[in-house]
């Protein structure tokens, strides 16, 4: 991890309050999943293109995802059934900032994510007042069939382009927690493309010279995908494979699992 911070500190640094212009809560994504042996190569590559978020000299920040879902799992159900205009409904918290925040995420027939969210400090086991007038709002079906399903926490890289609407997050130290189970994923990156409208893009580039394709299953679903035995896994089959390969074998950091 030292190699990673020492070349992320060689970017030049944006604050949080910079962030501001590129919240893009209205966006298209792109998603890559590839090897930790490899970051530092890409970083280094796309240094001269981006700034990194640097939060009182921390270039990688930490952060605790809760999920819910209803019981039978809609919400995975039509992820992975291919279903357009669909939701996620997270509390995340910002663990070095110490701010959390109830959010709920709209990805629509048009390709483009939306994403409204409420602060919310602390992550409920319940909804209250405030977070169930907020969820009632922008949810089409009753907040109360909602319950939490699982942890979903990684540390994340945080980049912004030197010239357009761009922001690019990776993901590392991935974690899934359910109950008394954990899963730790060490040695695989999330790569997320954020913009306006799909446009020309370094990060993209450096991903193709590298020969790293776009296409990557949603954290969450990733996680249930993991750590429910009895849901419906078919239409995730080829990413699984994927991510297992690059889990178990495309490197020498070995696939954890462990009861806490």
């Amino acid at each position: 991890m030292t190699e990673i911070e020492n070349i992320l500190k060689q970017f030049s640094a944006v604050s949080l309050k910079e962030m501001d212009g590129v919240k893009l809560m209205n966006r298209t994504d792109t998603k890559f999943t590839f090897k930790l042996d490899l970051l530092p190569q890409l970083l280094n590559e796309i240094k001269p293109f981006y700034k990194c978020l640097n939060i009182e000299s921390n270039v990688i920040s930490n952060y605790q995802t809760l999920y819910y879902d209803t019981n039978n799992l809609m919400l995975y159900n039509k992820h992975h059934n291919g279903e357009l205009n669909r939701f996620k409904i997270r509390h995340r918290t910002y663990v070095d900032s110490n701010l959390g925040f109830l959010e709920v995420k709209f990805k629509n027939n048009k390709g483009r994510t939306i994403k409204e969210r409420i602060k919310e400090n602390t992550p409920l086991t319940e909804f209250n007042e405030k977070a169930y007038s907020f969820l009632q709002t922008e949810l089409p079906f009753n907040p109360n069939i909602l319950k939490p399903i699982i942890w979903v926490n990684y540390s994340r890289i945080t980049l912004v382009n030197n010239l357009s609407a761009e922001r690019v997050t990776i993901d590392i130290n991935l974690e899934f927690k359910k109950n008394d189970q954990s899963l730790q994923l060490s040695n695989l990156v999330i790569a997320e493309v954020k913009q306006d409208k799909k446009q020309a893009s370094q990060f993209r580039d450096a991903m193709k010279k590298m020969r790293i394709r776009e296409g990557s299953i949603s954290k969450y679903c990733f996680a249930v995908a993991f750590m429910y035995s009895n849901v419906k896994k078919n239409n995730f089959k080829e990413k699984l494979l994927s991510l297992k390969h690059i889990i178990n074998y495309d490197t020498t950091t070995t696939f954890q699992r462990s009861n806490r």
